[in-house]
């Protein structure tokens, strides 16, 4: 097979992430470069079952490089789990030409890619969430710009924290991965960090809000990852509770977190991962991630990422709580 005659089909799938339409873009114009043609995948892996493809072309990409969220759409697909449907994707992947598949998102999403791969199908994973959980790569697609938002927001929560006395109680996401809190905690100056890897008691938080207050502080900033032991709202109640100098606001990001446009990082980190993953596939290659291992865009088989759980980096996390003080 000619790699004129190579289709490649791309899809997003999962939480959205900031760099998801730079990774398309990416992978659209260095297939066309490879003389390999493009079909966009609409809705995930719902959209791979339903027959829902489309061709790409490189005008269609075009302006979308700064452009948050995905133009191929995407959903969480509980039906894809269930390998009749996974049967129903292969052949409606195989009527349309494809020859192979590309797929950005997070640890489920890889993980579907992982078992088109065990069925036959050429596939190459991108790593793409914000939580910065998948093991195998030092930066997902998506992290480097939520952190940016947190950071903008945390920030402007300090200037009205200082102008009343108060602890801003913020909740990043970070369901199972701490990364985001953590960094957030370094770069914004938090005086403590609460992640889903440490559990934290509510003495120990009380005590670093009421030292900040005596040591004459006109703030204090907790970051709490959506995983942590202990629940936000019930955090706020508990300090207010325990008269620790500050009185406390709570300040839910959620799901801002996941949108903007895409920073320098994630719009390059984007390029090399799309294009590597591109050339990974016309080379043979299949059911291996494209991941950055240092300076360099490594081939990581799936398998192995499966097996494997990332968490937040425990230097880092001792750092925050050194910087606190």
């Amino acid at each position: 097979m000619t790699k004129k005659s190579f289709t490649i089909g791309v899809l997003t799938s999962g939480g959205d992430a900031p760099g998801m339409n730079a990774t398309i873009r990416a992978v659209v114009r260095t297939a066309l470069f490879q003389d390999a043609s493009v079909l966009g995948v609409m809705s995930g892996f719902e959209g791979l079952i339903n027959g829902e493809y489309r061709p790409v072309g490189a005008r269609d990409v075009g302006g979308i490089l700064q452009r948050g969220g995905t133009i191929l759409q995407t959903r969480r697909s509980q039906r894809f789990i269930d390998k009749s449907f996974q049967r129903e994707a292969i052949r409606n992947m195989s009527l349309a030409g494809m020859d192979g598949l590309i797929v950005i998102g997070g640890e489920g999403s890889l993980r579907g890619a992982h078992a088109l791969a065990e069925q036959g199908v050429k596939v190459i994973g991108i790593p793409a969430s914000i939580d910065n959980d998948i093991w195998g790569t030092n930066m997902a697609i998506g992290v480097d710009t939520a952190l940016n938002t947190i950071m903008d927001a945390v920030d402007k929560l300090r200037d009205t924290a200082s102008s009343h006395t108060r602890a801003f109680l913020i909740e990043t996401m970070g369901r199972g991965c701490g990364y985001l809190a953590v960094m957030a905690g370094i770069v914004c100056g938090a005086e403590i960090v609460l992640i889903p890897e440490v559990p934290t008691t509510l003495e120990e938080i009380a005590t670093a809000l009421e030292n900040a207050y005596k040591r004459g502080k006109s703030h204090a900033i907790v970051i709490v990852a959506e995983g942590a032991n202990i629940k936000i709202n019930e955090l706020s109640l508990a300090i207010d509770a325990m008269d620790v100098g500050f009185k406390t606001r709570v300040s839910i990001l959620g799901h801002i977190q996941r949108g903007g446009g895409p920073t320098a990082f994630d719009r390059l980190l984007a390029a090399r991962l799309g294009s590597a993953a591109v050339n990974a596939l016309l080379e043979g290659k299949t059911d291996v991630m494209v991941g950055l291992n240092g300076r360099v865009v490594d081939l990581i088989p799936l398998e192995q990422v499966m097996s494997h759980q990332r968490a937040a980096n425990m230097e880092y996390y001792e750092m925050a709580r050194q910087l606190a003080h």
